[in-house]
Parts: C-alpha cells; sequence; structure tokens
C-alpha cells in the first residue's frame, strides 16, 4: 500500500506540471531587421553567434524537445525572454548606434570574462562552447564592428 502511494506522489510531481500552461516566445522569420541578415558579419563570427548566440537573443529560436517538459521548459522560457530583454539580434537594425556601441562593449567583455555564453547552456549545447580563439575572434570582431559603426 505504501509502495503505491509512493508512486502515485512521483507520478504527480511528474504529471500536473505539465498540465500547467506556458507559451513559449514566438519565433519570427523575419529577418528585415536581423544583425547577421542586414550586414557583412565574418562568416566564423556568424556561425558562433547563430551557435552560441542566438537562441536566447533572437527570434531564431531552435527549440529542443526539452523546451516541452516542464520545469525545464520554464528555465528555458526565462532564459529566452531574460536574453531578448537583453539583447534581441534580430532587432538589431531598428537600434541607435548608442545602443549597438553599447551592447557590442557588453558582448567584448562578456565573451572576454566568459560570462555569455553561461555554462548552463553547454549541458545541451555543447558545440555552443567558445574555444579560446573563438572568444579572442569574438572579442576583436565586437569591437572593430562598433569602431566601424561611426566612420
Amino acid at each position: 500500500m505504501k509502495k503505491k502511494y509512493i508512486w502515485g506522489i512521483i507520478l504527480l510531481v511528474i504529471i500536473v506540471p505539465q498540465l500547467i500552461p506556458v507559451e513559449k516566445p514566438k519565433n519570427n522569420d523575419d529577418l528585415s531587421n536581423d544583425l547577421i541578415a542586414n550586414n557583412e558579419i565574418p562568416e566564423n563570427i556568424a556561425e558562433m553567434l547563430k551557435t552560441s548566440c542566438y537562441d536566447c537573443h533572437s527570434n531564431q529560436i531552435i527549440y529542443r524537445w526539452y523546451a516541452d517538459v516542464a520545469p525545464v521548459s520554464w528555465l528555458v522560457i526565462r532564459d529566452v525572454k531574460e536574453g531578448r530583454k537583453e539583447l534581441n539580434f534580430s532587432n538589431w537594425e531598428i537600434m541607435s548606434k548608442m545602443d549597438k556601441a553599447k551592447i557590442l562593449d557588453d558582448i567584448s567583455e562578456e565573451v572576454e570574462e566568459e560570462e555569455m555564453p553561461v555554462p548552463i547552456y553547454f549541458i545541451t549545447h555543447s558545440n555552443a562552447k567558445l574555444s579560446n580563439e573563438e572568444r579572442k575572434s569574438m572579442v576583436s570582431w565586437s569591437k572593430l564592428f562598433a569602431e566601424g559603426l561611426f566612420e
């Protein structure tokens, strides 16, 4: 009797969260304001941005299967919302030059200090981890791109 009770509780703990409706942030195929689509970004940098940044910082998110399984889905949704709030590469072209320069400075700093991408992201996205050489390339690109905004 005790085992049935314990299994019932376990099933409730697993099933009930799946019934709580949570809406994932929507994707949008409109690239008219996207950073990569509208600028001459070096191919290696564009690939790093897509692999390591765009799943939280754009409207072109690739949701994996676990994004539909609570409670992990709640974390994914929270991270995407926060990521888009801080920076959305899909809105790049509607930002002011000063905002772009500030964002590029933030990218440089956070990538150099290994704050971005966030380490938890590597659990399911091992290919998003940047090597030291890739970090240096991203930092150099962001600084040069920021300087080029005002030329």
